[in-house]
């Protein structure tokens, strides 16, 4: 008699890549980020959102282990990146990419190098083998006959692609993109959305995307992450953010000059500054130069 045995179950990777426990940073006496906490999902489209000066670009240093915290964890598929030397972080950048704002191509290198810096940096393979990556991940961002061209000889939006497939030369597990979609016009706009998209779904990719520009954000994102004031204001589904009842993140997704954000930076009062007695010392020294 044949007894019905217990199938083995194989685990999967674990749903976070990258996680952030109970974090603080700051510059010198200035606190930026205070006791946040927040995971990024794997395989999925995060954008990082908030006002200017929150903390989102920190945040990215703070997972490449450019900067570390003051106190916290940032996690990178279980790893603390804060506690690792030197050459177990160099190994752990290796499964990340990272596509700077406004590109940062090499401006003495042709199109083809960019992208193969990465590669002949990091690994051994022969230029026969880096010709062939290079020229299909140059044919993934659609400038596979851009390969001869100068940084100088081609668009910001075509640069922008060109650091994407640079971005993606080492088949990284984390994409993070600092402002993609900065100084680009409708259409390259639109041409780098759908293709960050395209490219995180058809590769497995897990990206992180910081950017102000809402709509186009929102329209290709999976999770949505606001901070604001060193903390995270807000966190869900794109729809979700949207419908937040938090003051500031109200006025941050719907646009608003008033708000939490003010206009004015903190200052004295107007009194103070054009009171009756700043003016009449102002006459008085006016009248004395007349004099």
């Amino acid at each position: 008699m044949l007894m019905n045995l217990p199938t083995a179950v194989t685990a999967g990777p674990p749903a976070t890549l990258v996680e952030l426990r109970n974090l603080h940073f700051g510059y010198d006496a200035r606190p930026v980020l205070d006791s946040i906490s927040f995971s990024v999902p794997r395989g999925k489209v995060t954008a990082l959102m908030g006002a200017s000066g929150g903390g989102k670009t920190t945040v990215l240093r703070l997972i490449g282990g450019q900067i570390k915290p003051q106190f916290g964890q940032v996690l990178f598929g279980g790893q603390n990146v804060s506690t690792l030397e030197q050459p177990a972080l160099f190994a752990l950048r290796r499964r990340m990419g990272m596509l700077f704002q406004f590109g940062a191509l090499f401006t003495d290198m042709s199109v083809f190098d960019n992208v193969a810096f990465p590669l002949r940096e990091h690994t051994r393979l022969s230029e026969a083998m880096v010709r062939d990556i290079v020229l299909m991940k140059l044919d993934a961002v659609g400038l596979r006959g851009a390969r001869d061209l100068m940084p100088s000889e081609i668009s910001g939006g075509m640069a922008r692609r060109v650091a994407l497939a640079r971005a993606i030369a080492l088949d990284p597990e984390l994409v993070m993109y600092d402002e993609p979609f900065a100084g680009l016009d409708p259409i390259s706009l639109g041409t780098a959305a759908r293709l960050i998209r395209k490219l995180n779904d058809a590769l497995g990719l897990t990206s992180v995307i910081v950017s102000h520009d809402l709509d186009e954000t929102f329209r290709i994102a999976d999770h949505v992450i606001i901070l604001a004031n060193g903390k995270v204001a807000a966190q869900g589904a794109p729809d979700q953010v949207r419908q937040s009842d938090d003051p500031l993140v109200h006025q941050f997704v719907n646009a608003l000059a008033e708000g939490p954000v003010r206009f004015h930076y903190p200052a004295v009062s107007i009194e103070n500054d054009f009171g009756a007695l700043g003016r009449s010392g102002r006459r008085k020294k006016i009248r004395g130069g007349r004099a």
